[in-house]
């Protein structure tokens, strides 16, 4: 996904407003989240999000988004934001966050997610981490992971 930070966008500073950005990771990561599932899905959780640099007004954010591990019902999406200088065209990295979706049928239940196919060794680093994130999130609510 590609947005160009407009004033309705910014804060007083200049920069973009960290809720519109984590209105736009929200969508990247569904849209990955539904590609891999092909069926509705719902944001369960956004966490670890860390803001590396402020995006100015102007800039043109980039956002990219990917599975990086499946569960029962549900799967960790990964989400890096990129600010690229309109003018001298220098992309730097600002943020980076995981959201986690339930995949729904028809009736509104969460329904078994489809595997991912882990093919390379960076695949299986971030199965491996998206793993741990979920464990810690569930031992951080008091649950086991089913």
């Amino acid at each position: 996904m590609t947005h160009h930070v407009l004033p309705e966008f910014a804060n007083s500073l200049g920069n973009v407003f960290g809720g519109q950005i984590m209105a736009w990771i929200d969508v990247c990561a569904a849209v990955a989240a539904q590609r891999h599932c092909r069926s509705v899905v719902v944001t369960a959780s956004i966490d670890a999000v860390q803001f590396l640099l402020p995006i100015k007004l102007g800039h043109i954010v980039i956002l990219r988004g990917q599975v990086n591990a499946t569960f029962k019902t549900s799967m960790e999406c990964g989400v890096s934001i990129w600010s690229e200088h309109p003018l001298t065209g220098e992309v730097r990295k600002a943020m980076k966050a995981y959201a986690t979706f339930v995949a729904l049928d028809d009736y509104g239940r969460p329904r078994p997610v489809p595997p991912l196919v882990l093919v390379s060794d960076e695949d299986r680093r971030r199965s491996t981490a998206a793993h741990a994130r979920r464990a810690a999130r569930l031992a951080a609510a008091g649950k086991e992971a089913r």
